[in-house]
């Protein structure tokens, strides 16, 4: 078991770094990462046994390398770990050349290359802006004008289970220290209800709760399941009707006595600006394997704050690389309220070096390092199916 953490952070630290005068990407190298879960996952859209992940790394002229990693989930984003691998060998033909510090022209051209598929697109973004910060010889949450003065902490995500299940799943991750927990619904209203009375029952009144439906449900169902959790003390719900259902997502929110986040329905600024004029949801959930990273997250967050929205972000079954990158985006945004980075809690194996490390309690904290600040064991990756364009 790969488990590098604090102990190679001295790689990260800020050193001087020859940048050429021209810096052009040289090549790119598309990895699969596979990590096994400690335990099934499970979900109202599936089970989830394994990540089953993409790393991309961009090596340019200079001595500059960036990383960037993406988590498709096929129910949720339409990708797999093979369309990302093959579909990546052809991004990486477009962009080799190219500029790799000419972010919005390198993404646009991606856009126009290839429609959708924002996981494969997340990995690239995340790797460029990693470049970017070292070249800047910068931590990435300042290069995105923001500061490490916050405390973030995560919540715990509970999989369906049965009532007895995940009540003593909410009680232990209570005892562990976390300050909040999500959990899985999206069955049946008599189901959903159980469940999360025995929780409440198991964890005390004033406990943190929130839940998330992923699409499971339909529109009488939301309603009538959300009415009956409210003597629950319920945070929030995230996405209680199918994803494409806005309008009926808006008829949930004007019905729930529990305030409604949009998750699988917001995938891109467009996606919530449509919302937002919608009155659809209460918060917005940004995910960088969802968005398409870092850029259009931060549009996303742009849009968030123009119509008085709060979002969270969270996470698929990304390592703490991803997560790391999804920290410095928290960091640069005060508008993110709540926080669901939990993936490499539940992952069996480690092999990230440096990056955020979790010192107990939900919390996860960072260091000074450049640019994302966080990279994968060698060995490990080249245990792994791997290509260089």
């Amino acid at each position: 078991m790969y488990h590098c953490q604090a102990k190679n952070e001295c790689k990260f630290q800020r050193k001087s770094i020859k940048i050429m005068e021209n810096t052009v990407i040289t090549g790119v190298e598309i990895i699969k990462l596979n990590l096994p879960y400690k335990e099934p996952f499970v979900i109202s859209l599936g089970v989830i046994e394994s990540a089953s992940n993409i790393v991309i790394k961009i090596h340019t002229n200079s001595e500059l390398t960036g990383a960037g990693e993406c988590a498709p989930f096929v129910t949720i984003v339409g990708e797999t770990q093979e369309t990302v691998f093959e579909l990546s060998k052809q991004i990486a033909k477009l962009i080799k050349g190219k500029d790799p510090f000419a972010i919005e022209k390198l993404l646009s051209e991606i856009d126009r290359a290839i429609f959708g598929n924002y996981t494969m697109k997340s990995a690239f973004d995340m790797a460029l802006y990693d470049l970017l910060a070292k070249k800047a010889q910068l931590p990435l949450y300042k290069l995105l004008g923001g500061s490490n003065n916050r405390e973030i902490y995560t919540d715990m995500t509970i999989s369906i289970g049965s009532p007895r299940k995940v009540a003593n799943d909410a009680l232990a991750f209570q005892k562990a220290g976390f300050p909040a927990i999500k959990v899985k619904l999206g069955t049946n209203t008599k189901d959903d209800v159980a469940r999360i009375k025995a929780i409440r029952e198991s964890v005390g009144d004033d406990y943190h709760i929130r839940i998330d439906a992923n699409q499971g449900w339909d529109t009488v169902t939301a309603i009538n399941t959300l009415q009956a959790l409210s003597k629950y003390n319920i945070e929030h719900c995230e996405e209680p009707v199918p994803k494409w259902n806005s309008r009926e997502m808006a008829k949930v929110r004007e019905n729930s006595p529990i305030p409604i986040m949009a998750d699988e329905s917001v995938f891109d600024h467009h996606d919530a600006f449509k919302l937002a004029s919608m009155g659809a949801c209460d918060y917005f959930n940004i995910k960088l394997s969802k968005s398409g990273g870092i850029y259009n997250a931060l549009k996303i967050n742009a849009v968030a704050e123009a119509s008085g929205i709060k979002c969270q972000v969270g996470c698929m079954s990304e390592s703490r690389f991803a997560l790391t990158a999804l920290m410095h985006f928290v960091l640069a945004n005060k508008n993110i309220v709540h926080y669901d980075m939990d993936s490499p809690l539940m992952l069996a194996e480690d092999p990230v070096t440096g990056g955020i490390q979790y010192e107990g309690k939900g919390k996860w904290i960072l260091d000074e390092a450049i640019g994302i600040g966080a990279d994968f064991d060698e060995d490990f990756l080249n245990s792994m199916e791997s290509v260089t364009i």
